[in-house]
């Protein structure tokens, strides 16, 4: 948080400060939005893993057999035990024309988190060797694991931007900035993650073997919103 000191120099000053930011009071409101930008530390990586088979077992097995075979191959990448979690799984029905059932699809869903970007390209590539033509990459989402140092940064921009603006207002309308009467953090923090997904890639199709699959993680960007209230008193003639 930001904390404003308001007449703190003497018990008459801090009194006469309270009387200026009085109710009958001139005052003055500004708001400030800051920005702060960073670099992704963090990939979260959505590994779908979706099998068909003649019974609802045999398909269960299956992905289970698959889905084991890629935490094994993110354990191996040097992922932690507490960055892989299984986040859905479902036990589908499939059907012909005429409403007979024709067999079972499973699908699982994986939430990996990588933190080792060098190496990121490789473990997608190995993951699809995990599980060959039963994977896909449903997303991949690039953050600042720990933001708050981001947000402190914006929210101290959004004060240095709504203290320019008073200085500005205050001296186009004749008047003196007073004391700050108060400080109010309205930010709704928001997280511009660079993210992109598989969305054109069909479901069922093995990634493309080879080199390993090109990752920018750009960068985040943080913002905050603060508004102040300055007590005002009139500017001297001449000034």
């Amino acid at each position: 948080g930001v904390l404003v000191a308001v007449g703190l120099s003497s018990p008459p000053a801090a009194a006469a400060a309270k009387a200026t930011c009085g109710g009958s009071a001139s005052k003055l409101t500004v708001q400030g939005t800051g920005l702060a930008t960073g670099k992704p530390d963090l990939l979260t990586v959505s590994v779908g893993i979706t099998v068909t088979d003649p019974t609802a077992k045999a398909a269960l097995d299956d992905d289970n057999a698959k889905a084991t075979s890629v935490i094994d191959a993110l354990g191996l990448s040097g992922s932690a035990a507490k960055d892989v979690q299984t986040a859905g799984l479902t036990i589908d029905p499939q059907y012909n024309l005429k409403g007979a059932i024709t067999g079972y699809q499973v699908s699982n869903t994986l939430v990996a988190k990588l933190r080792n970007f060098s190496s990121a390209g490789s473990v997608i590539d190995t993951l699809a060797g995990a599980a060959g033509n039963a994977i896909r990459i449903d997303g991949l989402d690039f953050s600042v694991e720990d933001t708050r140092s981001l947000e402190d940064h914006a929210r101290n921009d959004a004060v240095r931007q709504a203290v320019s603006h008073a200085k500005s207002m205050a001296l186009a309308a004749g008047e003196r900035l007073g004391p700050v009467c108060s400080l109010t953090d309205q930010s709704q923090i928001d997280n511009f993650n660079q993210s992109f997904g598989a969305s054109d890639q069909a479901a069922g199709t093995p990634l493309a073997s080879g080199a390993s699959v090109p990752l920018a993680p750009g960068s985040q960007q943080e913002t905050a919103q603060v508004t102040m209230v300055y007590a005002l008193t009139a500017a001297p003639l001449g000034k």
